[in-house]
């Protein structure tokens, strides 16, 4: 039984739909990344054409040369030919090295603007796109996929042009000299193309299965090396290592058979290449004697043989050129669906420019993460939030905290119903405008390789040093960063490994508190910080933006006891919204949850004090 998942590395219905556009329109998408590099891939066939011609010249005056060498030609004679043919040998030479030089400049900047249009693409996605690939789907499609785009282009743009190029004017060069003899090059065409033609059939559905595997081996080496910590605490190094290994033993089988199918290419073509050349030997040496040179002299046998070569390795390029663009073909249709993939967060068309304040109103909203209303993560959700309001969310795991308020900076969409902020409909705002104004410090908490003072400017890209001592002091990381040697200049290493997970927590919120935002969103952001910390950011985000409004989603009730109104959520459902007090008096499930988080004889007086309250 396989140790790997069996999800799909994108939807099924994405998949079938991209794996139906046609060639040419695949074609016509990636060839658009050309742009400036158009000029130097106009330029490599057409100094390989030069580099052709003059290589084809070689063996007739070859030819000429052998012949008058047999009937005697003198010192001079020879001297000069052989000039001849050694300028001809270095003109060849020259647009050869030209030829590579351009092809190099080409196909390189071609995968350059190709990865470089797929990052921009990525950055425009909406999480409803972003969730249709995996991470290191992505990261695949941007190396390896096109590192095989990338050759075969090269390939297409110089060899495969050079190769047609070459049979033609050698064929030509041979019917020239040896008549209804250069005709027999021409039979194996045929065979050699009904033999690719089934290769091709049988070899890319593989290809196509092969990357989406290589597509999991990837999420499985990532998975790993993010969870290096956890998995060595729990001693599963050698679990890990069976899940790899099946992983890549399923890629390297499925690679051996392309290959041995793709392999039968080489046996084919020296079949065909050696039974014609023993035909041309044969023949040529027979006519050669037979009319003593009249139909078929020495030196245009030997021209022949040269051209008969010149063919079949042609051939044979050719074969290797379909070997390449077959593989590169599945390769080509990735990064196609990355290319074409259109967010579902659309810009209206005349976008409102300012968000007037930090009221929240949700408006009967349902959301479904896959568009279907059967499977809603929200139902019916109507809420209103007062700008300056501070607003706890609670509720148990899966109760769809984190997919309300994702939707107030239009990280999703909703499926019904209605989300505004400032009065106004979330959709009706321009993107940067919106986002510009809420801040969210999620549950997953992301730092990037650079300072801790370049990240917490992602906030406040021209933030002051000032500016940014006073955020890290609310969120109560100054007196961490300031116990390293240096400081806020300390490099974060790529995922804030070198800092712990509560340090982390309170970089990211200092990092939202330098944007000033109308809108502030805590989601599980405290939770590896202890409860004296907690409180003390707590206190520092009331006094120092008591004009934004604050939604704070915990899963203690500690971290919310004080917030002016606190929602309770329940598969995906408001179940009540009211104060601490208010809560703990009626409302079971959040009773529940303080009384399971604290002690029970606090909790009783506490309770006894609420009843006594309550008579009076």
């Amino acid at each position: 039984m396989s140790l790997l998942p069996k999800k799909p590395v994108i939807d099924e219905e994405f998949v079938k739909t991209a794996s139906h556009v046609g060639y040419a329109t695949v074609g016509r998408r990636l060839l658009g990344s050309v742009r400036q590099y158009k000029a130097a891939a106009i330029a490599t066939p057409l100094l390989v054409l030069g580099e052709v011609v003059f290589e084809i010249m070689i063996p007739l005056y070859t030819a000429d040369l052998i012949d008058a060498i047999k009937a005697g030609a003198d010192l001079g004679q020879i001297v000069s030919t052989g000039a001849v043919l050694a300028l001809m040998a270095l003109i060849s030479l020259a647009f050869g090295a030209a030829a590579g030089l351009t092809c190099a400049k080409a196909s390189t900047g071609f995968a350059k603007n190709l990865r470089k249009d797929m990052f921009y693409n990525i950055q425009t996605f909406s999480f409803a796109v972003i969730d249709r690939f995996s991470s290191s789907s992505l990261v695949t499609r941007i190396t390896t996929d096109v590192m095989n785009v990338q050759m075969a282009y090269m390939m297409l743009i110089r060899t495969a042009i050079r190769s047609p190029f070459m049979l033609v004017l050698a064929f030509a060069a041979a019917y020239s000299m040896a008549g209804w003899l250069a005709l027999v090059f021409v039979v194996i065409i045929p065979v050699l193309a009904v033999a690719l033609f089934a290769v091709i059939r049988k070899v890319v559905p593989v290809f196509r299965r092969i990357f989406r595997k290589y597509d999991a081996l990837n999420e499985r080496a990532e998975e790993n090396l993010a969870g290096i910590r956890v998995v060595k605490s729990y001693v599963r190094e050698d679990y890990e290592k069976q899940k790899y290994d099946r992983a890549a033993s399923e890629v390297q089988d499925d690679f051996t058979y392309a290959e041995r199918i793709l392999a039968l290419n080489a046996p084919i073509m020296n079949f065909c290449v050696y039974t014609v050349m023993v035909f041309v030997i044969y023949a040529g040496s027979y006519a050669i004697i037979t009319t003593q040179g009249q139909q078929l002299d020495v030196g245009q046998f030997s021209s022949l043989i040269t051209y008969g070569f010149m063919m079949l390795m042609q051939l044979m390029m050719l074969s290797m050129i379909f070997a390449q663009v077959v593989m590169s073909e599945e390769n080509a249709r990735r990064i196609y669906e990355v290319l074409d993939a259109t967010t579902t967060i659309e810009q209206p068309d005349d976008p409102v420019l300012e968000v007037a304040d930090g009221s929240i109103d949700f408006d009967h909203v349902g959301f479904s993460y896959s568009g279907d209303k059967s499977r809603e993560a929200l139902r019916d959700v109507d809420l209103h939030i007062a700008s300056g309001e501070v607003i706890g969310i609670i509720g148990s795991t899966g109760s769809a905290k984190s997919s309300l308020v994702q939707l107030v900076p239009r990280l999703y969409d909703v499926t019904e119903g209605t989300v505004r902020v400032g009065g106004r409909d979330v959709r009706e705002y321009d993107l940067e405008t919106l986002r510009n104004s809420v801040a969210m410090v999620l549950q997953k908490n992301v730092l990037f390789s650079g300072t801790i003072k370049e990240n917490l400017r992602w906030g406040k890209a021209d933030a002051t040093d000032d500016e940014i001592l006073e955020a890290a002091r609310l969120a109560q990381a100054d007196e961490f960063v300031q116990g390293f040697p240096d400081k806020y200049d300390t490099y974060i290493e790529q995922g804030g490994t070198n800092v712990s997970g509560g340090q982390k927590q309170r970089l990211c919120i200092a990092r939202a508190l330098l944007k000033h935002p109308k809108i502030l969103i805590l989601d599980d952001s405290t939770s590896a910080v202890d409860t004296k910390t907690d409180r003390l950011i707590r206190e520092g985000l009331r006094n120092y933006l008591p004009e934004t409004t604050k939604i704070i989603i915990a899963q203690r009730t500690s971290s919310v006891e004080d917030a002016d109104r606190i929602v309770v959520m329940d598969s995906g459902r408001v179940n009540d919204v009211g104060t601490h007090e208010e809560l703990l008096r009626r409302n079971a499930i959040y009773r529940e949850v303080y009384l399971s988080q604290n002690k029970k004889s606090h909790d009783e007086r506490e309770l006894d004090e609420l009843e006594v309250s309550s008579d009076e």
